[in-house]
C-alpha cells in the first residue's frame, strides 16, 4: 500500500471529501491549506478543468518509452480493472521451455504498454476524469521465482551467492526471511496460502508467476482459459490462483480501508519526462522525484554508479515481491475510533476530530489522496489530473506535528524530512533514492458493506495484491520493511520512540506528537495488526531476450558489469571461481575463488575508484579523478565487462574479445 490510502469503513459509506468544524484555535490550521476553510463552509463548486498535460513524447532523452525487450509493468504499469495472477508449477522441463517459446510473443512490453496508456490518460483528462469506452487491452506478464530459474535452466543461476546479496535474498526467497520482514504470528508462513515452499510439497513449489490484466472481466476470463488449456499441454499446473479487480463506486482507486492508493510513486530518468525547471522532479508533477533507473531495471544507471552484481540473464529485468495481504476492515476502523477516544480524551485531538481525521493521520493522506501535511483539517479536492504531492514537504515538520512519524506514507518514503537524530538537518532526497520502490498493487474481494447482504461483511476475504518492482531486493522492499516500516525505533533516537508503521507494521506502540504552549507534547497510543501476510513470493521478471535464450535451454551466468558502474574500494564482483574486486590499497585485481590474485592493475597507493564507460573502457582512477590505469579499449560503445564462471575477465565487442587480462598472465607464466 502507498502506502495504503483510501476511506470510509463501508461501501455503503463512501469514499468523500471530510472536513472539520473550525473552531477556536484552528484558524492558523486553515491557514495552511487556502482552500479548507472555504471547503468548510460551501460545497465546493465543479473543479475546473485542468490544463492538459503534455504527454512525454518518446525520443532520445526518453529512450525507456520505446524499449521493446522489457516487460510493460516494470515502468510503465498494467494500470487494468481486472487481474489475474496464476501461480505455476510445472514438472517437465522441456516442455514448460516449449510452452514458454511459444508464449512468448504475448509478453507486454514497455513500449507497447506506455504508449496505449499515454493515449488512454489523454482520453480520461479530455472526458474529465471518466475512462475512454473505446480504448481496451489484455496485458500478459511473467516473472520467475528461484526454483522455476533453476528448474527451466537445468542448474543453478547464480555462480556465487554473496552473503548479504539480493542474490542470497532471492534464493531463500520470502518465506525463509519471513521473521526479519515481520511476517511472524498470524502472519506466518505456515498459515500462507502460497510461496511457504519449504513447508510445501515438491508438486506445489511455484515456479512462473503468470500475470494477466484487463479492462474486459469477459476478456480476461477468456485469456485465463486459453492459458490453462496451454498450460495443460505442458505440464504445467496452477499452484495457485489470485484474481483482484478495482474496488467499485465510490471506492473506485481506493484500498479497502477507503484510502486512495498507488499515489506516490517514483519518477524514472529515462522513462519520465524530466521538469525543465528543475530536472529532478517529473514534468507535470512537482512532488515526484527522478529516480535512476537502475534501481528498478537491472544494467540501467543506479544511484551511486553502484555495480548490480549480478548475472547477464538478469540485465532488462527486475526483481518482483508479490504479497497477498489480508484487511480487516471494520477491526481497523475500530482501532481508529479507540485510539481517538484516547487522544480526545488526554487533549491531543480537537473535540470536533472524526474517524476520518484520526485515520488520516495514521496514513498521512486524507481518503481521496491529499496529503495532510498542507491540509491538516480538511481534504482539499484538486482538478482532475492535479499532483496531490506538489507542495508536500517533511523538511518543515521536524517533530511530526502536521505528517505523524509513524504515518504511513512517511514511514515508507520519508522524502526530505528523514533526520538521522533530532536536532541534525534533514537528508537530502536523493540520499533516499536508493530505497524506493515501484509499487503495483490492485484489491483482491468485494468491498466492505455488511449492509448488502451476504458475502459483503467481516467473514469475506478481502484485501490487497501487492507486487513490487526494484533492482536489489535488500537494499528496497526488505531495507523498507525492517528498517523503517517495522522499526519502532525509525526515525531514530527520539525519546519516546516514534513506533512502528500503524498500518502495514506489527503490534506497536506509538508516539504521537502535537504542539503545545512547553513546546511537542507527546501521546503514547497502541495500535494492533489488522493486515495479514497471507503468502508472498520473491520472483524476476526478466527481460525478453533473457527469456528467449531461456526458451532455447541457455542462461548466461556471468557477472556483468553494467556501463556507467564504478567499483569503489571493497566491492567485489563474484563469478564463484574468479572475482573482480578493488582491494583496499586502491589496486584493481582478479582473484580465484580461494583468493589468490591471478593479475592487478597495479595501481596500488594511486587508485582510488574503477569506472567501467559505456564507450567500453575499464579505467582507475585516482582521488582527483585522472586515468592511472585503462584497459586501453575506448571506442566501443556497447562493449560488455563479463566476469565469467569459467575463470576468466574479458570485455567483449560484441562477440569478440578485446580485453582479456588473464591470458596475458598465462601465456607470460607458460
Amino acid at each position: 500500500m502507498d502506502a495504503v490510502q483510501q476511506s470510509a469503513p463501508a461501501a455503503s459509506a463512501p469514499a468523500r471529501r471530510t472536513v472539520l468544524k473550525a473552531g477556536a484555535g484552528t484558524a492558523a490550521a486553515l491557514a495552511m491549506c487556502p482552500h479548507a476553510a472555504a471547503a468548510a463552509a460551501v460545497a465546493p463548486a465543479a473543479a475546473p478543468a485542468a490544463a492538459p498535460v503534455r504527454a512525454a513524447a518518446d525520443g532520445p532523452d526518453l529512450p525507456l518509452r520505446t524499449d521493446r525487450s522489457t516487460q510493460g509493468d516494470i515502468l510503465a504499469g498494467s494500470r487494468k480493472d481486472q487481474a489475474c495472477l496464476l501461480l505455476l508449477h510445472f514438472s517437465d522441463p522441456a516442455a514448460a521451455r516449449r510452452w514458454l517459446g511459444k508464449l512468448l510473443p504475448e509478453l507486454s512490453t514497455t513500449e507497447e504498454m506506455a504508449r496505449f496508456n499515454a493515449a488512454f490518460s489523454a482520453a480520461r483528462l479530455k472526458a474529465g476524469g471518466a475512462d475512454p469506452a473505446t480504448l481496451s487491452a489484455t496485458w500478459t506478464g511473467l516473472s520467475l521465482t528461484y526454483p522455476g530459474l533453476r528448474f527451466l535452466a537445468g542448474r543453478d543461476p547464480f555462480p556465487a551467492v554473496p552473503p548479504g546479496s539480493t542474490a542470497e535474498a532471492f534464493v531463500q526467497g520470502a518465506a525463509q526471511r519471513a521473521e526479519a520482514l515481520g511476517d511472524t504470528g498470524s502472519s506466518a508462513p505456515d498459515s500462507w496460502l502460497f510461496g511457504a515452499e519449504q513447508a510445501e510439497p515438491a508438486g506445489r513449489t511455484v515456479h512462473v508467476v503468470l500475470s494477466l490484466s484487463a479492462d474486459d472481466p469477459a476478456k480476461l476470463a477468456a485469456a485465463v482459459t486459453r492459458h490453462r488449456k496451454a498450460l495443460a499441454a505442458a505440464t504445467g499446473v496452477v499452484v495457485f490462483r489470485q484474481d483482484a479487480a478495482t474496488l467499485a463506486g465510490a471506492l473506485r482507486g481506493h484500498e479497502h480501508f477507503g484510502f486512495t492508493d498507488g499515489i506516490s510513486q517514483p519518477g524514472v530518468r529515462g522513462f519520465h519526462a524530466p521538469d525543465p525547471g528543475t530536472g529532478t522532479t517529473v514534468q507535470g508533477k512537482p512532488g515526484t522525484r527522478l529516480v535512476p533507473a537502475g534501481e528498478f531495471l537491472v544494467g540501467q544507471e543506479k544511484a551511486g554508479h553502484r555495480p548490480a552484481g549480478l548475472p547477464a540473464w538478469a540485465t532488462g529485468g527486475s526483481f518482483q515481491v508479490v504479497r497477498r495481504l489480508a484487511q480487516d476492515v471494520p477491526g481497523w476502523w475500530a482501532q481508529v475510533r479507540l485510539r481517538l477516544a484516547e487522544l480526545k480524551k488526554s487533549g491531543a485531538a480537537p473535540d470536533g476530530a472524526t474517524d476520518t481525521w484520526m485515520a488520516s493521520r495514521l496514513v498521512g493522506r486524507w481518503p481521496g489522496g491529499t496529503p495532510v501535511a498542507g491540509c491538516p483539517l480538511a481534504e482539499r479536492p484538486g482538478p482532475v489530473g492535479q499532483d496531490p504531492d506538489a507542495a508536500l514537504t517533511y523538511a518543515d515538520d521536524p517533530q511530526g506535528w502536521n505528517t505523524p512519524l509513524f504515518a504511513h506514507i512517511r514511514k515508507g518514503n520519508p522524502r526530505d524530512g528523514l533526520n538521522l537524530a533530532p536536532g541534525r538537518p534533514p537528508l537530502a532526497p536523493d540520499a533516499l533514492d536508493g530505497h524506493r520502490i515501484i509499487r503495483r498493487g490492485i484489491p483482491f474481494g468485494p468491498a466492505y458493506d455488511p449492509q448488502a447482504g451476504a458475502g459483503r461483511g467481516a467473514d469475506v476475504p478481502r484485501g490487497l495484491v501487492f507486487i513490487g518492482y526494484q533492482a536489489d531486493l535488500v537494499e528496497q522492499f526488505e531495507f523498507i520493511a525492517k528498517r523503517w516500516i517495522n522499526e519502532g525505533d525509525f526515525p531514530a533516537g527520539r525519546n519516546p520512540r516514534v513506533g512502528a508503521d500503524p498500518v502495514l507494521g506489527p503490534d506497536s506502540p506509538v508516539t504521537f506528537e502535537n504542539r503545545s504552549d512547553s513546546g511537542s507534547r507527546a501521546t503514547t497510543l497502541r495500535f494492533g495488526r489488522f493486515v495479514r501476510t497471507e503468502g508472498a513470493l520473491y520472483a524476476f521478471t526478466p527481460s525478453l531476450p533473457a527469456l528467449r535464450a531461456l526458451a532455447d535451454g541457455d542462461l548466461d551466468d556471468s557477472v556483468e558489469v553494467h556501463p556507467a558502474t564504478v567499483l569503489r574500494v571493497g566491492d567485489v564482483l563474484d563469478a564463484g571461481s574468479v572475482r573482480l574486486t578493488l582491494g583496499a590499497d586502491g589496486d584493481l585485481v582478479i582473484l580465484d575463488r580461494e583468493g589468490s590474485r591471478l593479475w592487478n592493475a597495479g595501481t596500488a597507493g594511486t587508485g582510488h575508484d574503477a569506472r567501467f564507460d559505456s564507450d567500453g573502457e575499464l579505467t582507475v582512477r585516482d582521488a582527483a579523478g585522472r586515468t592511472v590505469w585503462s584497459s586501453g579499449t575506448e571506442g566501443h560503445r556497447g562493449a560488455r565487462l563479463l566476469v565469467r564462471p569459467q575463470g576468466d575477465v574479458v570485455i567483449l565487442d560484441g562477440d569478440r574479445e578485446i580485453w582479456r587480462p588473464l591470458d596475458a598472465v598465462r601465456a607470460h607464466r607458460g
